[in-house]
């Protein structure tokens, strides 16, 4: 892990720094007050900080409430010779409360433990992103005469809205579904634009924006004659993304 030590003594710094060397870890950066300690940490971005508490400018639990603020949150371990501030040091989200002169075997045990916490949390999102990925769907189901059909999400040219139902304009027609058009532009967002209150179109077949009057501006879908009105509060970002398309 990276490591970030915080303190005012020059011995301590050396000591902490070979013990955690000897761990297997590494030290990106020093800092000798609180204050310095927070610049680094935006800087390098450290997995822990190693953090003394009385130190000058800014002692070491003023710094683990700023710490708190940032996202992401490196774990803080105390390391001080004085232990009348550990319950503010476990009131402050601290992950460690080590005394001076700190045993090898000691910070071992924190670090291991900071270490499997990171794991799991790294595991958790992971785990987040792969059910988030499942969510959107593949293909837009919708009943109709002849039952129940499936359109694949790569056929589909828009979504319309009308009252309280959406069409589905598709390579093989039209379809309504009884969904809103919030629901899927925040599912399909990587996909398709909104460019009216009213609809949303596939970014896959947008194939042109052109004037028609003072203002007023409609897009070109591709492989369709049809040619859908763009709202003036949808311009900008459309114009946006077709740049970067």
């Amino acid at each position: 892990m990276d490591i970030l030590i915080c303190d005012d003594e020059p011995l301590a710094v050396e000591r902490l720094s070979r013990l955690v060397s000897q761990l297997g870890h590494e030290v990106i950066a020093t800092a000798q007050h609180g204050k310095q300690a927070l610049e680094l940490v935006q800087q390098f971005e450290p997995d822990v900080i190693l953090l003394d508490i009385q130190m000058p400018e800014m002692d070491g639990l003023t710094c683990a409430q700023h710490l708190s603020q940032m996202n992401p949150m490196p774990a803080v371990v105390f390391c001080t010779a004085y232990d009348e501030h550990a319950l503010k040091a476990i009131q402050s989200q601290a992950k460690g409360y080590l005394l001076k002169p700190i045993a090898k075997s000691e910070l071992e045990t924190v670090l291991e433990n900071v270490t499997k916490l990171t794991q799991a949390q790294m595991s958790n999102l992971e785990q987040k992103e792969i059910m988030e990925e499942k969510v959107q769907r593949q293909q837009i189901a919708a009943k109709t005469y002849r039952g129940l059909e499936l359109i694949p999400i790569e056929n589909i040219y828009y979504f319309l809205a009308d009252q309280k139902y959406v069409t589905v304009r598709h390579k093989n027609g039209s379809v309504l579904i009884d969904e809103t058009l919030k629901d899927l532009e925040q599912e399909f967002a990587d996909r398709f634009i909104r460019i009216h209150r009213n609809a949303l179109i596939s970014l896959d077949y947008l194939d042109g924006l052109e004037l028609v009057s003072s203002g007023q501006y409609q897009v070109r879908c591709r492989e369709l004659d049809e040619k859908l009105a763009v709202s003036r509060r949808h311009l900008p970002l459309l114009r946006e993304r077709m740049q970067n398309l």
